[in-house]
């Protein structure tokens, strides 16, 4: 018994503290699953010994007390937790227990019975808040606190953009309390992040503390500028009753501008409850919000009332979570990994944990630098985060439960892989006439294809589906083959013989002979393709189709100067710098001509440079590319209209600099050209303007705008007569931009077999939207055939 009331003891002061910093600090340092165990325990150990219940136990409120820094608000209905399933028998003993509470015949085995309605909705990861309206306008919003007593946020909630301050409509109760759940959407939270990030502020773990954060901040402004929304879920006091059902209340709080769930549904029975938290957890990771479970209500209030409450929790509902995203276990070790660029990444090495129903053993830390944000040691416990297949992250420290032996992570002076150097890479910020230099967060090898490491990353990228697409060179093919000294490039895949592939492991003489023609057949990629299966460091798939599409030859790619190169859109001066460095290197050239000259691969679709490309240089513009100190587009345009061409401009003496600009601008201008290497950087550029027939002087061709130039698509489902990367080539050609999401701003989604919230989204937005035998007529239309 003694032992019994001193771990109750212990486990209500555990709870308490992280009820504190969950719901008051919105720091918590363990996972809601960890918390679940840790209250389960006690309520257990309650229900064994009641006689030890107190009303303060953890089990009898919720949350933890209200922040000082605002004024308290007592709750006229409190606003009580729900009780957890995480079992589908859990679920059938809710059932079971509403059923029987509601005195209804059980439903038996032929189906017959009496079945209970439920309501289902997504339980949103974010901040539970109250909203008052008093004669439809808003009054107030409150936090949930301690379920009896929360914080006045009304300030803060009037900053929520699809929180009506004013009912629509007409027919709303003197007074009404609206609860829900204040989120942030995973873009918004992205966002938000980013731009944390470049202030050097702090950033968030996860969306929801993002959330609570923001909506907790005690100046407003702040509030005001995240990307907070708002969901209802429910009522508080009303004055007046406005429906029978709790559904029925929902879509009456739609009608007078309150959000409600999009996937708010009626169940009839528990099996179609279970179904719907199947369903709704297999589109879980594309909802574009986070969601921990299923809240299900019974839907009848009449029966709500019948049915009541416990003490800190309504015996009419329940949430059934999903297996948890976050678990706490011990980092053991990190070592290092060695990538395709050189980089040295650490990993963290798991004392083993299953998060999400996946057993976790290792989780990225991206770099040096979130190491030190973590402020990470060796022997530490960690939380651990898994979302889907996104690789698992290491998202924060558990301080407290710091040993005395942790270990510092040191990166190491040497290559794990070649014994090479490692060094940290520099940042070069390039603008007006000076370059600054910094610290990067890589580390990197200088070993290069010398180290086996980046020989087989960089050979693994090169046959990649999206890159050259060698069928059957798997990694562990290409970890033969590097490690058996038979390819030293990509070059030399193109050399192998029937002979040196029969004798790998997993090779017979039809798989060998099968992956021979699969690297013939690899020999006539197209200029993107090749683009992109080099490795350039910042060039991805689309970057890599721009310089294809706006260049239209590897010749004027390789030689094309990094200024010209921002002629191209969304090319910076940084990846301009990137993309020429990588064809100036002796070994990257070395490396392509022995693929073009020597074995024998053929480019497809190059040809004259693209005429919107062609067009796009002027004479300003260059002049402004050149980065004068104190020079922008304007004064480089007025140097252009005065002088006519670059070499007047570089020749143009004091007195005729100043009648163009002001005296500051012209002495910069001056000094500028007055440095020889600066004029001649100016004429070689202007020289390859004229060589590529970009120059303003150059004959121009009529640009011919593409047919879907500026319109956005969304391909959702599966298509049947070709692959979604094919449908994506064919829309790109025509001029098409293809997202990832459905918006607004869409002008088209096609929709094949299996599409599913994308297409509820289009159609609840009105878009067009074509099924796949549409889409293959439409392009028809437009002379482009399907295979």
């Amino acid at each position: 018994m003694k032992a019994a009331e001193t771990r109750i003891l212990e486990l209500r002061a555990e709870l308490d503290q992280h009820n504190y910093r969950y719901h008051v600090l919105d720091e918590p340092s363990i996972p809601d699953a960890e918390y679940d165990r840790l209250f389960h325990e006690l309520k257990a150990l309650e229900a064994e010994n009641p006689h030890l219940v107190t009303p303060d136990s953890p089990t009898q409120r919720v949350g933890s007390a209200a922040l000082s820094a605002f004024t308290q608000v007592r709750h006229e209905v409190p606003m009580l937790s729900l009780g957890n399933a995480f079992e589908e028998v859990d679920m059938r003993e809710f059932d079971r227990r509403v059923t029987e509470g509601l005195d209804l015949p059980a439903v038996d085995l032929l189906g017959s019975g009496a079945k209970v309605q439920y309501s289902c909705e997504p339980k949103l990861d974010g901040l539970a808040v109250s909203l008052l309206y008093r004669d439809g306008a808003l009054v107030r919003g409150a936090t949930r606190g301690d379920g009896t007593t929360g914080e006045d946020i009304s300030i803060n909630v009037r900053t929520v953009r699809n929180i009506p301050l004013k009912l629509h409509g007409t027919g709303w109760p003197e007074v009404l309390e609206v609860r829900g759940e204040v989120f942030m959407s995973k873009a918004g939270f992205e966002r938000l992040n980013a731009s944390q990030a470049e202030i050097g502020g702090k950033t968030f773990a996860n969306p929801r503390n993002a959330a609570a954060g923001s909506l907790r901040q005690l100046d407003s402004k702040i509030t005001a500028n995240r990307p907070l929304e708002f969901c209802a879920y429910g009522l508080g006091q009303v004055s007046a009753e406005i429906s029978d059902t709790h559904i029925g209340n929902l879509n009456q709080l739609k009608e007078w501008g309150m959000p409600v769930s999009r996937e708010l549904k009626l169940a009839d029975g528990i099996e179609e409850c279970l179904e719907y938290y199947r369903d709704i957890g297999e589109r879980r990771l594309a909802l574009t919000y986070e969601i921990d479970g299923v809240v299900f209500k019974v839907n009848d209030l009449a029966a709500q009332r019948e049915l009541g409450f416990r003490a800190r929790e309504p015996r009419w509902a329940i949430a059934h979570k999903f297996p948890a995203m976050e678990e706490l276990t011990e980092l053991l070790d990190v070592e290092f990994q060695v990538g395709r660029t050189g980089a040295v990444t650490p990993v963290a090495r798991l004392k083993p944990v299953k998060v999400a129903g996946v057993t976790v053993a290792n989780a990225t830390l991206h770099n040096m630098d979130e190491v030190a944000r973590l402020g990470l040691m060796i022997g530490d416990t960690v939380i651990i985060r898994r979302a889907g297949d996104v690789i698992p992250q290491v998202v924060q420290v558990v301080l407290e439960r710091r040993p005395e032996d942790a270990r510092a992570v040191e990166i190491p002076q040497t290559c794990p892989v070649c014994g090479s150097h490692v060094e940290r890479t520099q940042l070069i910020k390039r603008s007006k006439g000076k370059e600054t230099v910094s610290e990067g967060a890589v580390y990197r090898c200088v070993g290069r294809l010398a180290c086996g490491a980046q020989l087989k990353q960089a050979i693994i990228h090169y046959v990649s589906r999206r890159a050259m697409d060698i069928e059957g060179l798997g990694d562990k093919t290409i970890e033969q083959l590097v490690d058996e000294k038979l390819i030293g490039s990509p070059a030399d895949l193109y050399a192998l013989t029937f002979e040196q592939i029969v004798d790998l492991e997993g090779f017979a003489e039809i798989s060998s002979k099968k992956l021979l023609k699969a690297i013939e057949d690899s020999k006539q990629p197209t200029l993107a393709r090749f683009i992109y299966a080099l490795g350039i460091p910042d060039v991805g798939e689309e970057t890599a189709k721009v310089l294809a599409r706006s260049l239209a030859s590897l010749e004027r790619v390789k030689q094309a100067l990094p200024e010209v190169l921002t002629y191209l859109p969304d090319v910076g001066l940084e990846v301009a710098h990137e993309i020429h460095s990588f064809f100036e290197d002796g070994h990257n050239q070395n490396v392509i001509d022995a693929l073009l000259n020597e074995r024998g691969l053929q480019l497809q679709d190059e040809g004259e440079l693209g005429a919107e490309f062609a067009a796009s240089a002027t004479l300003g513009g260059m002049v402004d590319k050149l980065n004068i100190p104190s020079v922008g587009p304007g004064a480089a345009q007025k140097l252009a209209d005065k002088f006519g061409s670059l070499e007047g401009i570089i020749k143009a003496d004091w007195l005729d600099m100043r009648q163009a600009l002001p005296e500051k601008q012209a002495r910069a201008v001056r000094e500028f050209f007055d440095k020889p290497e600066n004029a001649e950087r100016g004429l070689a550029i202007e020289a390859q303007l004229k060589d590529f027939g970009m120059h303003w002087q150059s004959e121009k061709k009529v640009v011919e705008g593409l047919p879907l130039a500026g319109q956005t698509w969304v391909l959702t489902g599966s298509l049947e007569l070709m692959s979604r990367d094919v449908a994506k080539e064919k829309l790109e050609s025509l001029g098409a931009k293809v997202s990832g999401s459905v918006s607004a701003k869409t002008h088209t989604v096609v929709a094949g077999p299996g599409a599913g919230s994308k297409l509820t989204k289009a159609n609840e937005l009105g878009l067009k939207v074509l099924d796949e035998e549409a889409f293959v007529g439409f392009l028809a239309k437009h002379g482009i055939a399907v295979d």
